[in-house]
């Protein structure tokens, strides 16, 4: 693979939004796949936008991060829709009935997935009773075609998880956890009933997922999915692959990911995923990536990879360090793992998240595999001539405003250092911050500008959708109804216009 300029996905210059499907306004709690998420590919169609950005899309663990699931190849149940079931008649009026009083702010994470696992159940009992013949038969395909891959592990992981009160995969009983085989093939008929269940669900989610990306397209928006470079160690895919990971006898991780202190955090951050055994993964030909690829191109027809310089090194700390402080930089697998995925999969629709303390081997191994890196507008202002400025922009390169980790645009700018703001309004000039950032985004040479839906409505800090480092009120942030103007979707396709971008 050489450097190349092609557009991402065929795309020309363009520009795309950053809104998370959880963030969507809706009764049930969370945002969804309904027709709220129709309604707001109708305002990004009217803007000019030609890209959607989600955040990973797969069962939130700990946290509700969706930077630390249950799996990574598994769809997220929160995110199905009730008002699609009903539709479908895969879920009764009456179990809808009486919808508790959520905030339409914030996600209330533990109150949500009470009452969606709850109507998932009941759904579930409904399509045993009530499902049409081609329902019965979609779902048996779904599940005929998925289960070697990833459907089996992750539907037994999950029954098995429920059956141990949620615990995490090391402290189940000591041959669920070390998997022996004759107590597995002993729990697909104790637990049968269970891991049915799962197998629905996810039947539901990539049912109703499949319907999304149609709409998308049919108004001219491609989707960029989101994939994180570690998994969570409580995981299905942990659990069922611990060769391909960094453990003890008992799974316990010897190493643990991170990075060292840099913009976000003075002691580092101390992420606490398992790392991988490249070199048992490079002995598979990468096997374990290449589907893990695959299958999240089902989610998104672009893929932004998180953490993109941990590929060319990355930082290995003890476990038994409580901070990212004390670690060392290791080698990743560096291009061989992109040729792997390439040989397999085609042409590589990726964009690098190459942020924090980058080297040489970094842009080396993003020119090598040709695909665009990030600039974030944010990071701009805190030295002169800096390279997250337009002036220094490759055109092959994807602008933000800001990312899912920063703070919104304004509310960075109220509190920022008085010399970043006064560097900021020397370089913009004095029009509202969030606007100002967008309008410098549009006009960089970027061939893909993103902007944080937070940005559009010129949010404060309140509507940060993460902290990194901080263990709750994360992830939450949703968009109140009517939030979604006439006003600023003409705006921003006059401005699409007048950049090229539309």
């Amino acid at each position: 693979m050489a450097h190349t300029s092609d557009p991402i996905a065929g795309l020309p210059r363009n520009a795309g939004v950053l809104l998370h499907p959880t963030s969507l306004p809706g009764c049930y709690g969370i945002g969804d796949l309904g027709d709220e998420l129709v309604n707001f590919l109708d305002w990004a169609a009217s803007a000019g936008f030609k890209l959607w950005q989600v955040l990973p899309l797969n069962p939130p663990g700990y946290g509700a991060s969706p930077y630390g699931c249950l799996s990574s190849f598994a769809g997220n149940p929160l995110l199905i829709s009730p008002q699609r079931l009903l539709h479908e008649n895969l879920l009764s009026p009456e179990a809808v009935a009486q919808v508790p009083n959520f905030s339409g702010q914030y996600v209330e994470f533990e109150r949500v997935i009470e009452y969606k696992n709850l109507l998932l159940r009941e759904s579930f009992a409904h399509y045993e009773r009530e499902a049409t013949a081609e329902q019965r038969a979609s779902f048996e395909t779904f599940v005929q075609f998925e289960q070697e891959d990833w459907l089996g592990e992750f539907a037994l992981y999950m029954a098995l998880k429920e059956h141990h009160g949620g615990g995490a995969w090391w402290q189940w009983e000591p041959a669920y956890a070390q998997r022996d085989a004759t107590t597995l093939e002993h729990a697909q008929q104790i637990f049968a009933e269970d891991i049915r269940f799962h197998q629905y669900v996810q039947w539901l989610f990539f049912r109703q997922w499949s319907n999304v990306r149609e709409a998308a397209h049919a108004r001219g928006i491609h989707i960029m999915g989101d994939i994180p470079i570690y998994v969570a160690g409580d995981s299905a895919d942990v659990w069922a692959n611990r060769e391909l990971f960094q453990l003890d006898e008992d799974g316990n991780p010897t190493v643990v990911a991170g990075v060292p202190p840099d913009y976000f955090s003075a002691t580092g951050q101390r992420w606490g995923n398992p790392l991988y055994r490249w070199e048992a993964m490079r002995e598979t030909g990468f096997a374990w990536w290449v589907s893990r690829i695959r299958t999240n191109l089902r989610f998104a027809d672009i893929i932004r990879l998180d953490h993109f310089r941990g590929f060319a090194d990355y930082w290995e700390i003890p476990a038994s360090e409580p901070t990212a402080i004390h670690g060392r930089w290791m080698p990743g697998p560096g291009v061989a793992l992109f040729h792997a995925i390439q040989d397999a999969l085609g042409n590589l629709p990726l964009i690098a998240e190459d942020l924090g303390f980058i080297t040489q081997a970094v842009h080396d191994l993003r020119n090598a595999i040709g695909v665009p890196g990030m600039k974030i507008l944010q990071f701009g202002f805190g030295q002169n001539d800096s390279p997250h400025l337009p002036h220094r922009y490759d055109p092959m390169t994807v602008v933000y405003t800001g990312t899912h980790d920063n703070d919104t645009a304004r509310g960075w700018f109220e509190t920022a250092p008085e010399s970043e703001r006064d560097a900021a309004r020397q370089y913009v000039g004095d029009d509202p911050i969030a606007w100002a950032l967008i309008r410098l985004a549009y006009t960089s040479v970027a061939q893909t500008a993103i902007i944080p839906m937070q940005d559009i409505l010129n949010l404060g800090g309140e509507a940060r959708m993460n902290r990194p480092g901080a263990e709750k009120d994360n992830w939450s942030w949703r968009m109140r109804f009517g939030s979604l103007t006439r006003e600023d979707a003409e705006r921003l396709r006059r401005l699409g216009e007048l950049t090229g971008r539309t």
